[in-house]
Parts: C-alpha cells; structure tokens; sequence
C-alpha cells in the first residue's frame, strides 16, 4: 500500500534534518492520512478511501465526495478513485437527462 492519498496524490516528500550544529540527514515527510468512509449521494453507497485530512477537509467544503470528484482533476485521483469518478459522472448525467425529459 502507497503512502499517497487516494484523492488528492499527496505523497512522501524528502528533505534534511538540520542539527543546531547543521549537520544534515535525510527524511522523510510523511502524509497524514486517514481511514476513512466517504458516501456518494449520487450512487447511494458507503466507499472506504485512504485520504489525508487535507483532502478530507476539502472534500466537507466542496459539500460531499460527488462535488469533489466532480470538479477533481483526473491526474491527481487513484485508480480506484478515478472509477468511482466515472460512475458518478455517469449517474449524475443519467438523472439529469430523466429530470429534463420529465419538465
């Protein structure tokens, strides 16, 4: 399992430990990421994604993981993310086009 975020890409960064006596090793930055149960209100399921809590914090101020996925950019989405994007994409057009021919 990658240290990457399944909805935004957030991955280990590199960098040094510098002692007060500059002396310089390396590190890791990990990403703080979660375990977490998303619902698609579109789709109408419950989906577990690994996330960090920067992106479970944007995902609650977009309103929701559909508007998310939505407006996310396909490079930075997992693949099991960029699937679940295309489903509700497909669902939302679905509803849509029934909604129209129904007015």
């Amino acid at each position: 399992m990658s240290r990457a975020c399944e909805l935004t890409g957030k991955a280990v960064l590199t960098g040094n430990n510098v002692s007060h006596a500059n002396n310089k090793t390396r590190r890791r930055f990990l990403p703080n990421l979660c375990n977490v149960t998303l619902i698609s209100d579109a789709l109408g399921q419950r989906f577990r994604l690994r996330v960090s809590a920067h992106a479970l914090r944007t995902v609650e101020h977009r309103g929701g993981l559909d508007a998310f996925l939505i407006k996310a950019s396909e490079d930075d989405l997992s693949q099991r993310a960029r699937l679940l994007k295309r489903q509700i994409a497909k669902k939302v057009a679905e509803t849509s086009e029934t909604a129209a021919t129904a007015a």
